[in-house]
């Protein structure tokens, strides 16, 4: 069975839903580890209950970001690591960990893309007036959020949308498209 990574900045309700559907046997993958870059972030707790190993780095303590993957790398390395799935995390990957998982990293974004990737995507959306938005999952690359799509969802903007309100139905459709395209990855489906 693939043993993936989920690397995750924040609250951890894409790592959640991954960890759940592993532990119900529909991820046909082992959420093996959790790599986080914030050390008070609430994805740690959920890892905790989930008894999934995790380790913490602090970006601020490399000289540079190659420096800080090369060290993400040994873990990963140690854990035996087949697939990373990046769940939040809010940090751009450098040839480091694209070279050494090349068609293994995958994303979740809260867009179709190509339309705002990059931060605040849900505010992009709004400020821009479309009436539609919606979910991509995509491989990693070099670029932000530019990877080959490997699905994607919509999601209507409803009038009188908040940004709040759009983000949780925008991220109710990630919890469960997330597991669904992992599954089909780990099954060599894309």
């Amino acid at each position: 069975m693939p043993r993936i990574a989920v690397f995750a900045s924040g609250s951890g309700s894409n790592f959640q839903a991954l960890a759940d559907a592993a532990y119900a046997q529909q991820l046909d993958a082992d959420v093996a580890l959790l790599i986080c870059d914030k050390p008070r972030a609430y994805v740690l707790e959920r890892a905790q209950a989930a008894d999934v190993p995790y380790v913490v780095f602090e970006p601020k303590q490399y000289l540079s970001r190659e420096q800080y993957e090369h060290d993400v790398l040994h873990v990963l390395e140690e854990y035996d690591i087949d697939w990373i799935v990046l769940a939040g995390y809010m940090r751009l990957i450098t040839p480091v960990l694209l070279h050494a998982y090349e068609g293994r990293m995958v994303n979740i974004h809260p867009s179709l893309l190509p339309a705002f990737p990059g931060l605040h995507a849900v505010r992009q959306a709004l400020d821009y007036g479309v009436k539609v938005t919606g979910v991509t999952v995509h491989l990693v690359d070099e670029g932000m959020d530019t990877g080959p799509i490997v699905a994607q969802q919509a999601v209507m903007i409803e009038p009188g949308d908040t940004e709040a309100a759009l983000t949780a139905r925008i991220q109710a459709v990630e919890h469960e498209l997330y597991p669904q395209v992992v599954r089909r990855l780990m099954r060599g489906k894309s």
